[in-house]
């Protein structure tokens, strides 16, 4: 017997976070009792959602997926919206099994890659804190932060739930040349998934960020040649690739994207002190 969230994270039916909600919602039975946290079960259980009993196919290897979705301005990463407007799943393409788990979110007012799989206990592992696994984004500000605002971002910033900061901060392609002060452009790279992290960071400095991209998760970047609101698969080796990063609890190198993904930039970031990271 194992526990069940992560009995129901495995056969693809969601996150170990989404299932948790569901018990201490009481929405989960197993056997006709309602369901409590710390409850273990098998797939031969009668285990209910909703008074309708579930159908555990126990996840593998070859039967799991994961896509890549460039995801546009203007979108949520939410099954249903109350405003209407439209969500992620829409655009994706039905699963052979179990139901599609995003790795993290994307606010709406932000674009790029977002992973999606049908198993939910790599979803959790790719999105828990103790692998570290690296987030970089390209982020347009109004403005251009000197050194002392870059050295801030970079050795911590306090912000109501908790210091953040960067782990490593770059110019933008093409910034060594910008004679325009109105604007620059960063990428930068952190291992956390805060919610508008990267925003609430920049503003805690004085700087307003106009445009948000996440290029790359863990060791996937995301591809040139992909267009917004796109789908491709990940297989093969980029699976492969997923499960190294989460398995050494440690920060992937990036590499490039399935089936035409961009490189890494030859120039040398700036990197923060190699201080323990601050506790969510």
């Amino acid at each position: 017997m194992i526990r069940l969230q992560k009995l129901l994270a495995g056969a693809g039916l969601g996150s170990r976070r989404t299932v948790e909600e569901w018990i201490r919602a009481g929405r989960l039975s197993i056997g006709g009792r309602t369901a409590q946290l710390g409850d273990r079960a098998t797939p031969q259980d009668d285990i209910r959602l909703d008074g309708e009993r579930l159908k555990l196919e126990a996840a593998q290897p070859g039967r799991r997926e994961v896509l890549l979705y460039y995801k546009p301005v203007g979108e949520v990463t939410t099954r249903s919206d109350p405003q209407g407007r439209p969500t992620v799943f829409e655009r994706l393409p039905a699963p052979a099994t179990g139901r599609w788990i995003s790795v993290g979110r994307l606010d709406v007012n932000t674009s790029g890659l977002l992973l999606l799989t049908t198993d939910g206990e790599l979803a959790h592992r790719l999105m828990h804190p103790s692998s570290e696994v690296a987030r970089e984004y390209l982020v347009r500000l109004r403005g251009r932060p000197g050194p002392q605002i870059l050295s801030q971002v970079l050795s911590g910033v306090p912000l109501e739930d908790g210091p953040a900061r960067f782990d490593s901060l770059m110019p933008g392609e093409g910034e060594d040349e910008r004679a325009d002060a109105s604007h620059s452009t960063f990428r930068v790279v952190l291992h956390e998934g805060r919610n508008r992290e990267v925003r609430r960071l920049w503003n805690a400095v004085g700087f307003d960020v106009s445009r948000l991209l996440r290029i790359r998760y863990g060791p996937i970047e995301l591809p040139r040649d992909m267009r917004p609101g796109t789908v491709r698969k990940v297989e093969g080796e980029w699976l492969a690739r997923l499960d190294q990063a989460v398995a050494a609890k440690a920060p992937a190198p990036a590499t490039p994207g399935p089936a035409g993904g961009v490189r890494g930039r030859s120039r040398r970031p700036v990197r923060g002190p190699k201080s323990p990271r601050p506790s969510k």
